[in-house]
């Protein structure tokens, strides 16, 4: 039986040479070897954030089980405790990372490529999270209603030139809140105050709607001026329904004279209960990578947050834009501030005076 199982062995080895000669031969490779898997919880939609999985998948062997969710992510991480079967999590926005890790679901991480990708402003001083993509906070102005030359800041949304002209979303929206965050952190809540009032007496109206709708009221003439992100100008523009809406306003990059457009970010974190820690690290650097950062850039019309990566052609139309580096964490600090401020200038409750 000894020659028998030398003659197989040999005729297996010689199989595996002449299948990888073939391999060679037709310009293929051989799938990656199956490495096991990671449990992602994600904000992201589906449609966004799918085919970067899929790329990560086809290059490690690592299968991702993903959950998607809109909301609910954290009480859903804090439910669990331990027994979450989440490795990873991504989200939009720092001030909800920042509250993901003042509920301690998430764990610190140490890799010299994620560091070596992030600007630190864009990710946890201590590992907790890390900045995928960048979005800035930007003013929508009227093309046929608003001289270039008459907004420049935020702080002129407070100007009383603008009373009347403004549209917003709630001021209590974690996009606003960020905004007004960062004010707080740059120039202290006193000056915030000032200038939220300021805003609130410019109002057309009260409150109201997503970014999209702020464009909206523009086109249809019931404001002037309003704070959006700046992907939705893009995903307008690629929406035949919604053209119209971004043909009617100009993107204002403010305080590019000062300190910058505020900036924010979509993040990932490693979860306190991750079962496959390695795996979700190794996810999270790969979201961070050149690939990656290309994809998102190109599928989102969000800006990459590693150098060097080149945005979205129509991004790129935008031009190139100055942003805060300032510490987002620092600015997440301030994020409880925000939120009392708002309530106590009343934003929500009215339009202008």
């Amino acid at each position: 039986m000894q020659p028998t199982l030398r003659s197989a062995r040999a005729a297996l080895v010689a199989a595996a040479a002449l299948f990888t000669v073939v391999a060679a031969d037709v310009g293929c490779a051989a799938p990656a070897p199956a490495a096991g898997e990671v449990n992602l919880y994600s904000f992201r939609q589906p449609q966004l954030i799918q085919p970067i999985l899929d790329r990560f998948t086809a290059e490690t062997g690592i299968k991702v089980n993903v959950v998607y969710a809109e909301k609910g992510l954290l009480e859903r991480l804090k439910a669990e405790g331990e027994n979450s079967p989440a490795d990873v999590v991504l989200t939009a926005d720092v001030g909800n990372l920042n509250d993901m890790v003042e509920a301690g679901v998430l764990q610190p991480v140490r890799s010299p490529a994620l560091e070596a990708n992030i600007p630190s402003q864009y990710r946890d001083p201590d590992g907790r999270w890390f900045g995928l993509t960048m979005r800035a906070r930007v003013i929508y102005a009227s093309r046929e209603r608003v001289k270039p030359e008459e907004i420049a800041r935020y702080e002129d949304l407070a100007d009383p030139r603008f009373h009347g002209r403004i549209c917003s979303r709630s001021g209590k929206h974690v996009y606003m809140i960020s905004l007004i965050a960062s004010v707080i952190a740059n120039d202290g809540e006193a000056a915030a105050e000032q200038w939220l009032q300021g805003v609130k007496a410019n109002l057309a109206r009260k409150p109201q709607g997503n970014d999209r709708s702020q464009a909206k009221a523009i086109a249809e003439g019931e404001c002037d001026v309003a704070l959006a992100n700046t992907y939705y100008y893009a995903a307008m523009m690629g929406n035949p329904e919604e053209r119209g809406w971004a043909e009617a306003v100009t993107l204002v990059f403010p305080n590019q004279a000062d300190r910058g457009a505020h900036v924010n970010v979509s993040g990932g974190a490693v979860t306190r209960a991750a079962k496959n820690r390695d795996n979700a690290v190794r996810l999270l650097e790969f979201l961070s990578g050149d690939e990656a950062q290309r994809l998102y850039a190109e599928q989102n019309h969000e800006y990459p947050v590693k150098p060097g990566v080149a945005t979205s052609p129509q991004v790129a139309a935008w031009g190139s834009f100055k942003a805060d580096t300032i510490q987002l964490v620092s600015v997440a600090q301030q994020r409880a501030a925000a939120t009392r401020l708002v309530d106590r200038v009343g934003f929500d409750e009215a339009g202008g005076s």
